[in-house]
């Protein structure tokens, strides 16, 4: 039988106040139990011996609380034991006190985030919705062994520094330095949970309630969620073929001065167009000027297959406006959250002042595993060999696409990055399309997801990294099909 506690507050002598004898508030107790469904019909009350113990009264007041209980119908007693009555009628479903809803009033803002709208189709469903890694990929018995021999270091287990972990935080600021030309130290790298948990961080660090943010439009609707929880006003920029238009940041500038921006220039989600060279230049003086902070979401950096890699603002930023956000979960997996934040030292150590209050440093021996991947340059043997795997999915994706939808959508074939974004014919409805598609087992998010206003776009976003050339074909023939 399985354990059972009874929490009641029973109350006893000539001060209680309480007027009914203890054994009537025990069967009380369980009435209000039954009734409300904690208790169900046919479960088992704990024996008379070990309730009385447990409550410190005498057996035989428990056992008059289970007569009377029986009497009124409530139990039922049987040879070993005490039920419920099976006979009883359901109670409502359990409920805890949060289905309830809290007693007092949330701050704003409060409405349900981008995760309340995460969707799944049927059993088999293909899904081409988000940019995610192909997690059966993932190098787990590396990562796995790693892992067992940080286990070793007991000062792992503990509280440590904030920053995070000193090996990862060296090893990311080297691999920043030799492949995205950022000249770091490590006590300039901040470890985060996940390129998400660095924005948050950053958002409640250096926003103040009615702060105007610049974001991209269209854009990450995660990431304007994170900073409106922080109490920004986000204002949108419109985006096109080379990224953020910075004309259009000017004139918001006219409108009010910005405290941020908010941007990914070197894939843009969801358009995966690169920000032009003249743009950086000018965006970069523009933030010099006005004292704006530049957040630089560089997410999927370590997949860029074609032309010269282009190098993240923050390597071009000698007056400290930039704070750079990156991750490891495109590399490795995003449930690890292994992501982090870099900028001036200043603004670094006030990051690290605001996590020790939240969550302290994170999970040390997976970041310590994370590094002994990068020391041992395992971590960047498996991303370029994800990156050959991601570029003949890319090839594949395109291929299926000219092959089975002919002339209902077109594209332009990305230089990198783990997505592409369709442009569809006048004709075609974006979310009707991808309604019927989920109903024949594929996931394709349509373009007003991205949109800052919620108007429906003429695009579809399709990720293709998670599938493999057969599941992208078969993706794609069942797209056709929902036409």
């Amino acid at each position: 039988m399985r354990s059972w506690t009874f929490p009641v507050a029973l109350q006893a002598g000539p001060n209680s106040g309480q007027r009914n004898p203890v054994f009537q508030q025990i069967a009380q107790a369980i009435r209000a139990d039954i009734r409300r469904g904690r208790l169900r019909p046919g479960d088992a009350l704990p024996g008379s011996r070990s309730l009385a113990q447990s409550l410190g009264v005498h057996r035989n007041t428990v056992l008059a609380a289970y007569r009377e209980l029986e009497a009124e119908g409530w139990t039922t007693a049987e040879q070993r034991s005490t039920r419920v009555a099976s006979d009883l009628p359901e109670a409502p479903a359990r409920r805890t006190r949060t289905d309830r809803g809290p007693g007092y009033d949330l701050a704003p803002p409060h409405t349900p985030g981008p995760w309340s709208s995460l969707r799944s189709g049927p059993p088999g469903t293909l899904s081409l919705s988000g940019g995610l890694p192909d997690l059966r990929l993932v190098p787990t018995d590396l990562l796995s062994r790693a892992f067992r021999r940080a286990l070793r270091t007991p000062a792992l287990l503990g509280y440590g520094n904030p920053l995070g972990e000193a090996r990862l935080r060296a090893a990311l600021g080297l691999l920043l330095s030799e492949t995205r030309g950022l000249a770091v130290s490590a006590d300039q790298v901040l470890v985060t949970p996940g390129s998400q948990g660095a924005l948050d961080l950053v958002a409640r660090t250096l926003l103040r309630p009615g702060d105007r943010v610049a974001v991209e439009d269209p854009g990450y609707e995660s990431a304007w969620a994170t900073l409106r929880a922080a109490g920004a006003e986000l204002v949108p920029v419109p985006v096109d073929g080379a990224g953020l238009q910075v004309e259009a940041l000017e004139a918001c500038l006219r409108q009010g001065p910005l405290r941020a921006i908010y941007l990914t220039p070197h894939h843009q989600y969801p358009t995966t167009v690169t920000m032009s060279a003249p743009r950086r230049l000018r965006l970069l003086e523009l933030a010099r000027q006005h004292r704006i902070a530049i957040l630089e979401d560089d997410y999927d950096n370590e997949f860029h297959f074609e032309g010269r890699p282009v190098l993240p603002l923050a390597g071009d930023d000698p007056s400290g406006v930039v704070l750079y956000l990156g991750t490891l979960s495109k590399i490795l997996a995003p449930g690890l959250r292994i992501g982090f934040v870099t900028g001036p030292r200043v603004v670094v150590e006030a990051l690290a002042a605001r996590r020790a209050i939240a969550d302290g440093q994170g999970n040390l021996a997976l970041q310590r595993a994370a590094a002994e991947l990068l020391e041992e340059g395992l971590l960047q043997r498996h991303a370029r060999k994800m990156r050959r795997t991601y570029l003949a999915r890319r090839s594949a994706l395109a291929t299926a696409l000219g092959r089975h939808l002919g002339g209902s959508a077109s594209f332009e074939l990305p230089p990198g990055g783990m997505s592409l974004w369709l442009r569809l014919d006048p004709s075609l409805d974006a979310e009707t399309w991808a309604n019927r598609a989920l109903r024949l087992g594929v996931l394709v998010d349509p373009g007003r997801r991205f949109d800052f206003h919620g108007r429906p776009l003429p695009n579809l976003r399709l990720g293709y990294a998670a599938l493999d050339e057969r599941e992208l074909d078969e993706a794609v023939r069942r797209l056709a099909r929902a036409l």
